[in-house]
């Protein structure tokens, strides 16, 4: 890369992802020689950036936090994902805040200096929590280091509790945090057991890294299906369809990616759901669009008895 400022545009990127980089791969990310890599680290630090260099066989580069907060690089996905997270803390929404909203807080809990931190820890738990809404809360911190730790790669360490209430230690090899919009999950390899496994992110505590590094397993198909997977195995998953009165682009994600259009300007949505009936009804009526509710039965009660409740709230 023989653009000076698209290579430090480049650098900057990869220094803002949670961990600490070899020079050497570095220099070969970025197709030049390690000498040019020293060189346009002491521009970054001339620009402001606090690039720590550490020496030593293991040593190489980080960004860390400095007495200033630094400009960040953000990607346009990120960008957007922190946008809507300040609407979400604005608005109570509860869909729209996904992986690259943690992906940013990661970069940001990794720059900012500790005078700001208190100003951005409140919104940061309001923004996270406000993804879920069975009540069960997220330590935002723990879903930062979560991401930190997957994009190292590093492994986990974390006390984790069971549905029937058993705690154990864990140790992983984390891959990826996948949201369903009401719960955060961490697909992971777990060493103990030698097999892979979801962790509902609300029943982890203590978690932290151990700084080992590993090489990413394979996971043998997207870690959205294997949750979803892992969710059916442990309910029944029962098959929903309902009508919205607006077209599929103006529904919000978790509907839109199953509807179709209908007459009228409709969305027919179909999908399978292991959710409680009355939580989907719920999630409907927050998106704030008239609907009807064709299967199945259990349903169909639950929204008519939303729907009598709200009612009788305000007569």
């Amino acid at each position: 890369m023989t653009d000076t400022p698209a290579r430090l545009l480049s650098l900057l990127s990869l220094l803002q992802t949670p961990r600490e980089w070899p020079g050497s791969e570095l220099a070969h990310r970025l197709g030049v020689s390690s000498r040019t890599i020293r060189r346009d680290i002491e521009r970054l630090r001339d620009l402001g950036y606090p690039v720590e260099a550490t020496l030593g066989a293991e040593g190489g580069y980080r960004l860390v936090a400095g007495a200033a907060m630094p400009p960040l690089l953000l990607d346009d996905e990120e960008a957007v994902a922190i946008a809507v997270g300040l609407r979400a803390g604005a608005g109570h929404a509860i869909e729209g805040v996904e992986e690259a909203s943690v992906r940013a807080l990661a970069k940001l809990e990794q720059v900012l200096p500790s005078r700001l931190r208190h100003r951005v820890g409140a919104l940061q738990s309001a923004t996270i929590a406000l993804t879920r809404g069975d009540g069960a809360s997220v330590d935002p911190r723990t879903l930062t280091t979560m991401a930190s730790a997957v994009a190292g790669p590093e492994r986990l360490r974390f006390a984790y509790r069971a549905k029937d209430g058993a705690e154990t230690r864990r140790q992983v090899e984390p891959y990826r945090l996948v949201s369903t919009g009401s719960r955060w999950y961490l697909v992971a390899y777990d060493l103990d057991r030698e097999d892979w496994r979801t962790f509902r992110v609300d029943r982890v505590a203590d978690a932290f890294a151990t700084g080992a590094r590993f090489t990413p397993r394979a996971l043998p198909m997207e870690a959205e299906e294997f949750v979803r997977r892992g969710l059916r195995g442990g309910d029944v998953a029962y098959p929903v369809e309902v009508v919205l009165a607006a077209e599929p682009e103006r529904l919000p994600p978790w509907l839109r990616c199953h509807a179709e259009a209908g007459a009228g300007g409709e969305s027919l949505v179909r999908f399978e759901s292991t959710e409680a009936p009355e939580w989907v009804a719920a999630r409907l009526a927050l998106t704030g669009i008239p609907f009807t509710v064709r299967a199945p039965e259990p349903l169909v009660e639950a929204a008519r008895a939303l729907g009598g409740r709200l009612a009788a709230a305000a007569p």
